[in-house]
């Protein structure tokens, strides 16, 4: 009993005692000597390669037309009254209220309207009045450029001809402007409004409130009623100049880093017919009709506008029977193209007006008479 004692008191039982795993003396269980420690190797840090970022494929090119848009009224190329006239009128105070732009395709008026709309609102920390000087950026230009200022509307007639919708919008003219000096309204393609539109916006735009300005372009002037254009100031942008074209031209095929030759740019600038626009359209597709690095020439622009060599008229085949100015032809030829009048065939005989024609009077229509009703040659009797 007290052997039990001792056994429960002074120790566990030898089936709860955990034996050890290995022998203290030894490095393995196998006897062998323990090894000696390695050094872990240094860890040198890599050096940093510098790696050119790569160009985002999915970043939209920007054509040259839009690129290269005007930003002051000194970029502005062959509308040199309009931009005096301007210039004239806010130096005065006497600035209109509403102005009309006119002119063919690409000539300047959506961006005539957009400087205008920044200079009505220019502002810096020295100039609190508006005005053309546009050389530095004022407080509201970046929003205006961008299209996202509150208080310049820009709108495209085309999208909205109803008079609903142009009462609407003159249901906000009356609200002073939020942030800039005037609200304006820039209606680009004007005469695509409706005549009820137009006679919604009479009244408003022959008594605007003050702080409302208007500025219309369009292309077709003469679709805008006479009302609207009597309560404008009106500026008629004139095509550019070939010469002043090409100038332009060169300047942006240099900084676009491309060659373009002298006389292809004159070609280009003959084909954009005084527009701007085009003229850049076409630029745009002549820079890559050759490798970087490489000068385009007249002859690869020349083929790309699809013009004819005016230098080699013989090279074209002529037609049967043609013969030139001194009656000379083509060996088997048939003779000169007879000529015919209007509705008449080659078999056709040309009617001899003695005759008359077999119709009832006044009913008579022979070639180069027209429509008009008269009677047949033949029944007008003839004077002593």
């Amino acid at each position: 009993m007290a052997d039990h004692d001792d056994l429960t008191s002074d120790s566990a039982p030898p089936w709860e005692e955990e034996p050890a795993e290995r022998d203290e003396n030894t490095a393995d269980i196998f006897g062998a000597p323990p090894a000696e420690p390695v050094a872990a190797p240094a860890v040198v840090a890599p050096t940093p390669v510098a790696v050119e970022a790569p160009s985002d494929p999915d970043a939209a090119y920007t054509v040259l037309a839009r690129k290269y848009r005007p930003r002051t009224f000194e970029d502005l190329i062959g509308q040199e009254a309009m931009v005096r006239t301007l210039a004239n009128a806010f130096s005065s105070g006497r600035i209109a209220h509403a102005f009309m732009l006119t002119g063919v395709r690409g000539v300047g008026k959506t961006t005539t309207a957009r400087l205008l709309a920044r200079a009505l609102n220019y502002e810096t920390d020295t100039v609190h009045q508006p005005s053309v000087d546009l050389t530095v950026d004022g407080r509201h230009c970046k929003s205006i450029i961008e299209g996202r200022h509150m208080d310049v509307l820009e709108l495209d007639a085309a999208s909205r001809t109803k008079v609903d919708e142009m009462r609407e919008l003159l249901d906000g003219v009356r609200y002073a402007p939020v942030e800039a000096r005037y609200k304006v309204y820039i209606i680009d393609e004007v005469h695509m409004l409706s005549t009820a539109a137009f006679n919604a916006l009479l009244k408003t735009l022959e008594e605007p409130p003050p702080h409302a300005k208007f500025i219309f372009a369009t292309t077709e002037i003469r679709k805008v009623p006479v009302t609207i254009l009597s309560r404008t100031q009106r500026f008629d942008l004139r095509r550019v100049e070939p010469d002043v074209l090409v100038k332009h031209f060169d300047r942006i095929a240099a900084k676009e880093g491309a060659r373009v030759d002298a006389d292809g740019l004159a070609l280009i600038a003959r084909a954009a017919e005084g527009s701007v626009r085009d003229g850049l359209s076409l630029l745009d597709q002549a820079i890559v009709q050759a490798d970087r690095g490489a000068t385009v020439s007249a002859a690869v622009i020349r083929d790309m506008l699809g013009l004819a060599d005016r230098g080699h008229p013989g090279r074209f085949p002529r037609p049967v029977g043609f013969r030139g100015r001194s009656g000379g032809g083509d060996a088997g030829s048939a003779g000169p193209l007879p000529r015919f009048g209007r509705g008449q065939g080659l078999g056709a005989r040309r009617p001899d007006p003695a005759q008359g024609t077999g119709r009832p009077p006044g009913r008579h229509r022979g070639p180069y008479l027209g429509r008009h009703p008269v009677a047949p040659v033949a029944d007008v009797a003839e004077g002593p």
